[in-house]
């Protein structure tokens, strides 16, 4: 045997065999083989092994097993090796070597689930030879690929691949090397794998590899595979002990000192400190009878369960919630659960041991501290992580054939869990208000009481209280174990009958508590219970779903004349944390799976995976005529989701009622729907419609329900080709948004009712909102898309729109839908889809008008383009009730502007007179926006009325009118601009010199945008003549103090003859007016005292980076003081004056004796 690297820690118990006396020697054994005798593991009974393993194919001959061999694997299934040694004095070695051979495991599916995450697949295990699973489709060649890397697809190739070799079995001991082929960075190199295994069970391994990880390296599946696949080629010998014993001293001697020899540097020390042990009389070792023996087999004391590195786990774990929702960390955690899954599933005590480890890392996780510190919320996929948690430990607790001080053991540590402060609660910030999970719910006035006194419930809560749940109730053994368990005598109709009117086992259980049965029936790998009891749930829940719809039609007339309810239920079975429905649901379609195989036990092979394919399996015992699994789990899933129920507290509880509503859905929407799906379709709708308060689709609900909108969409749709009628009247009453809603209804009772809140304001605790009015918003295009070219219905969903929607961005988009359902490129426009979409816009357009809304532009935008396409009639509309849709700036800006356009009149083909009506009302509107707000509108007035003398005339005035009181400078100088543009210079002038009484230009404002309408209305006066230049200058000089802009005036009105472009072609006489008189020595003496003014205002905080700046300013006054005839000796005293009131700022006067002496 090669050499190996380090083996498995020595076993505890120590050999000494009995059947030794003094009159057998040693080397003799009864039925022994001799010393040192070896044999290949199958021995005779090698064709039945393989038999028994399912290596031989189909049809081909083989001989009956053996009685020996039969015995034998029971005993090596269930009993120790010490205890079949401690019952029998004298054990036969063939027994010994069929007990030691049937030891080892033989089934791949263990040594699969110990080396691989489940990547998605049913069995990751590969059909005999390794064929992998055949993709389809890029994304099945990727998950193929993924697959081909899991160390147990690696060790299958490298089985195939010849690499396994030196296999040795010795007693419960397995050995060999696994040759790992070259890469292309890396060499070659040799794994040595050792295995020990106990009562069908790998109970350690060890390999030179020194993989760190939670599951088995290739190198170790590839041995173990090799063990099962190829037994008959695996030496086997028994336990090293046995072979000791048929040795005599000189053979011993020599044994012992060529091991020395041969490990001398490993195991040099360790002999020599035994030698002196044993040669020492009062040595520890010699004080116990035997030594001990690691391929001896297991002791009784052992635990026998499969090799599990807790180590590993633990680090794994915590590596994982390190990294936070990064580097697929999530993902990891979640494969980590559904291994735990996997693991109940084969009732293996691992689950429930690596479900410890595993909580243990997550309650030690620091950000539970920290986050409880700072008042934050964990993220919502940790929290999904922590659901699973609890739902585990749930399974776990519930496990049917667990020993009481098993499940004590558990309940102990789920408390001290529980009682750590960081622990999550169960409906993320919000303590949970709900009873214990054994106890039914209260319905009626007094269910919704006060429950701020009770404790939080935790995610472990409902495990905790599971441990009080037993399995020992002879009424659910009954129906779990047999599928022949009825009553046909039985008359109790009371409310928690044990039987229906067919005989049919009922189970009345708080619902959710007993579909955590089922889901634990199913964990812990008994799928038939699981299916009974799912099937016992679902016959009561439809029993329950009867008499509530009686007791609704008994109090019907009372309920509906108050028209508001107080009868709800506290918890809601989707979104729950057990998740009841999707156990039901998921059982029952496991059960009616094509290719299922959960009830024949675990088989060595699948072949290649498929996709699922659920079918009408055969009806059960206990299901009407026609129908089947499959019909059974649409139906628990239409009842769930119809399921009227209050909207829970807290972020995280509502946004998981949607979560897990839509993924219900999702599972519904891969099912095929045929002719007997359909019935329970519209069984249900009818059901859910007539049911009252005990459904979320009855006409009067809570106000506070859970809102029906994303699964009347999937009714809708799934109804509509089969029962239009029965869709649109479910769709249209699930419209409702009664939380939004503020009071109730009178008398009439044909449409959906609006509930009075009990409590009022109390909908901003609803954080999902938003979500819940975008699917309400759904379901109404949803209708509108169906109903194109019904104008019966249209009408029906427009109503419901207008009645129900609250929010203008949802109404503003179905608006946009009706739209482009209506004008599809392919086909005619649908006038009355239009009409809808027009109306939903006008309410839009009302609804927005006095509140702040981003896209209100884009709105009135919209709405005109969308009268258009409906007809010239609803141009003509919106014009003359503008009042009632827009803001006069709107009116003017976007709507007549765009319906005065060419484009318009071109796409609705108008005659002339057509068009001159529309221009008329267009123009009315304009005058009319233009007296409500003549500073925004004015502008756009006189732009749509200069076709129109009179409107046009009409829009001046309204300007004039305004201008003294209501118009600021700039709206008026703009309005001139546009004159003076337009041919009407006088005008433009009249409006100019009304803009510059407004205006007030300061000393320092030398680059104020108005600067510029100043100076064209200047040039404006000039170009008009001396007389309207003399009027506007005392104006200019009023209102603007500024010295540069005074200066410039002056120098361009010196610069030509006023009115030298007169009107009416007129020229003047061309003399240039004179600054020594009016207006011009006005205009210069106004600039001269602004240039004295600015230059003393500059001087009193000026600093001497300034200085220059300055300098240059002086200069441009003296410009100005020089075009006065006496300007020298004004500038010269002026200069004097500041050398005298600044002579403190000695370097600025030397700058300016410097320059002006």
């Amino acid at each position: 045997m090669a050499e190996r690297g380090q083996l498995p820690p020595a076993a505890k118990r120590l050999c000494c065999r009995p059947g030794y006396g003094s009159g057998c020697r040693p080397g003799q054994r009864a039925g022994g083989a001799g010393p040192g005798s070896g044999a290949l593991c199958a021995g005779p009974s090698s064709a039945a092994a393989a038999a028994a393993l399912g290596l031989l194919p189909l049809g081909k001959t083989q001989s009956p097993e053996s009685l020996l061999d039969i015995a034998a694997r029971k005993v090596a299934e269930k009993w120790p090796f010490q205890r079949v040694e401690e019952r029998f004095e004298r054990i036969p070695e063939p027994v010994q070597r069929r007990i030691v051979y049937w030891s080892f495991p033989r089934s791949e599916r263990e040594i699969c689930m110990y080396s691989s995450f489940n990547t998605g697949a049913e069995d990751p295990a590969a059909a005999p030879g390794g064929a992998a699973t055949a993709p389809g489709g890029a994304a099945d060649a990727v998950a193929a690929a993924d697959e081909n890397r899991l160390p147990f697809r690696r060790g299958i190739a490298l089985l195939d691949g010849g690499c396994v070799d030196n296999v040795l079995q010795v007693g419960f001991h397995l050995s060999g090397t696994v040759t790992e082929p070259a890469m292309q960075s890396e060499p070659e190199t040799v794994c040595n794998v050792a295995i020990s295994f106990d009562r069908c069970k790998i109970t350690s391994v060890t390999c030179s590899c020194g993989n760190k990880d939670i599951f088995y390296c290739a190198h170790v599946v590839a041995l173990s595979l090799y063990r099962i696949r190829k037994p008959d080629q695996v030496k086997l010998h028994l336990p090293i002990s046995e072979t000791l014993f048929q040795m005599n001293r000189d053979q011993l001697q020599k044994f012992v000192q060529y091991l020395i020899t041969v490990h001398h540097t490993e195991v040099l020390p360790t002999a020599q400190k035994l030698a002196d042990e044993i040669l020492s009389q009062n040595s520890e070792i010699n004080q116990v009878h035997g030594a001990p023996d690691p391929t001896a087999g297991a002791s009784i004391d052992d635990e026998n369960c499969w090799h599990l590195d807790e180590e590993q786990v633990q680090e794994q774990v915590k590596l994982f919630l390190s990294q936070g929702g990064y580097h697929g960390s999530g993902k990891q955690l979640n494969l980590l659960f559904a291994k735990v899954r996997e693991m109940l599933k084969m009732r293996d005590s691992n689950g429930a041991r690596m479900l410890t480890l595993i909580t243990e890392q997550f309650m030690a996780d620091p950000r539970l501290s920290l986050w409880r510190q700072q008042g934050t919320t964990m993220t919502d996929k940790y929290r999904q992580l922590w659901d699973e948690l609890g739902a585990l430990w749930m399974c776990i607790v519930l496990n049917p054939h667990c020993k009481l001080e098993q499940k004590a053991s558990w309940l102990k540590q789920l408390k001290k869990w529980n009682s750590v402060d960081v622990c999550p609660w169960e409906d993320g910030n919000h303590g949970n208000e709900l009873p214990n999970l054994t106890n039914a719910l209260p319905q009626g006035a007094n269910a919704n009481q006060d429950s701020s006194n009770r404790p939080h419930r935790t995610v472990f809560t409902r495990a905790i209280e599971a441990c009080d749940l037993h399995w020992q109730d002879s009424h659910l053994q009954h129906i779990i174990s047999s599928d022949l368990y009825t009553n046909y005598c039985y008359h109790d109709d009371t409310e928690n009958s044990l039987f229906d009117s067919h005989g049919w086992p009922l189970w009345h259980e708080h619902v959710p508590t007993a579909c955590a049965r089922v889901d634990a029936l199913r964990s812990h790998g008994y799928p038939r219970e699981a299916l009974r009891l799912a099937i016992a749930i679902v016959n009561t829940l439809r029993r329950q779903q009867q008499k509530q719809l009686e007791m609704f039609r008994a109090q019907k007339k009372e309920l509906l004349h108050r028209g508001v309810t107080s009868i709800t239920n506290l918890e809601g079975w989707v979104g729950h944390p057990l998740d009841p429905v999707g156990t039901l649901f998921s059982s029952l379609m496991e059960a009616c799976r094509v290719d299922d195989e959960s009830f024949h036990g675990f088989s060595d092979f699948t072949g290649k995976a498929k996709r699922p394919v659920y079918q009408h399996l055969p009806a059960h015992k206990f299901l009407e005529e026609g129908e089947s699994y499959l019909t059974l789990a649409v139906e628990v899933a239409l009842i769930g989701l119809g399921q009227q129920r209050i909207m829970p507290d807290g972020l995280y509880a509502q946004e998981k009622v949607c979560r897990n509503e839509e993924q219900l859905i999702s599972k519904l929407q891969e099912i095929e729907l045929d002719d007997t799906l359909v019935k329970i379709f519209r069984k249900q709708a009818v059901f859910l419609l007539e049911a009252g308060p005990y459904s979320g689709l009855g006409e009067v609900v809570h106000r506070e329900s859970v809102p029906m909108h994303t699964f009347a969409k999937y009714l809708f749709t799934s109804l509509l080709p089969h029962d239009a009628e029965l869709a649109y009247k479910t769709a249209l009453r699930a419209m409702r948004l009664l939380v939004l809603e503020s009071t109730a209804p009178s008398g009439d009772i044909s449409r959906p009712h609006h509930i009075a809140s009990v409590v009022p304001n109390r909908y901003p605790r609803w954080f999902t909102l938003s979500h819940i009015e975008s699917q309400q918003c759904e379901l109404a295009s949803t209708m509108l898309t169906a109903a194109k070219g019904d104008v019966r219905r249209l009408e029906t969903v427009l109503e419901s729109i207008q009645k129900n929607i609250h929010s203008s961005s949802h109404i503003f988009k179905l608006a946009q839908d009706a739209f482009k359902i209506a004008t599809l490129m392919d086909s005619l426009p649908d006038i009355t889809l239009l009409k809808v979409s027009l109306e939903l816009g006008l309410q839009v357009m009302r609804m927005t008008l006095s509140t702040l809304n981003w896209r209100r532009r884009e709105m009135v935008r919209w709405l005109v383009t969308c009268a258009t396409e409906v007809g010239v009639y609803a141009l003509d509309s919106i014009m003359q009730n503008w009042f009632t849709l827009f803001t006069p700036t709107e009116a003017t800006s976007i709507v007549a502007t765009t319906v005065m356009s060419n484009s318009t009149i071109v796409r609705l083909h108008l005659d002339c007179h057509q068009q001159e009506k529309l221009a008329g009302s267009a123009r009315t509107l304009a005058l009319q926006c233009a007296m409500k707000d003549p500073q925004n509108c004015a502008l756009s007035a006189l732009t749509l009325c200069e076709k129109d003398h009179i409107a046009f005339e009409t829009a001046y005035q309204i300007v004039l009118d305004a201008a003294t009181t209501g118009m600021s400078y700039s709206q008026l100088f703009t309005i001139a601009r546009y004159m003076e543009h337009r041919g009407y210079p006088m005008r433009a002038y009249k409006l100019a010199t009304l803009a510059m009484t407004h205006l007030n230009l300061s000393y320092n404002q030398d680059t104020h945008p108005a600067i510029n309408d100043v100076l064209w209305a200047c040039a404006l006066s000039h170009s008009l003549g001396k007389n309207e230049l003399a009027a506007i200058i005392p104006l200019v000089v009023k209102s603007v103090k500024c010295a540069t802009v005074l200066s410039d005036i002056l120098r361009r009105c010196t610069l030509t003859t006023p009115g030298m472009v007169g009107l009416h072609g007129r020229r003047n006489s061309g003399k240039l007016m004179s600054l020594d008189k009016a207006p011009l020595r006005q205009l210069l003496d106004a600039t001269i005292g602004a240039y004295i003014n600015t230059t003393h205002s500059r001087l009193t905080h000026i600093s001497p980076r300034h200085y220059s700046e300055f300098i240059e300013f002086l200069s441009k006054a003296r410009e100005t003081f020089l075009m006065a005839h006496d300007g020298h000796i004004q500038f010269t005293q002026f200069i004097d004056n500041l050398k005298q009131i600044y002579k403190g700022k000695k370097k600025l006067m030397m700058l300016v004796r410097e320059r002006f002496g």
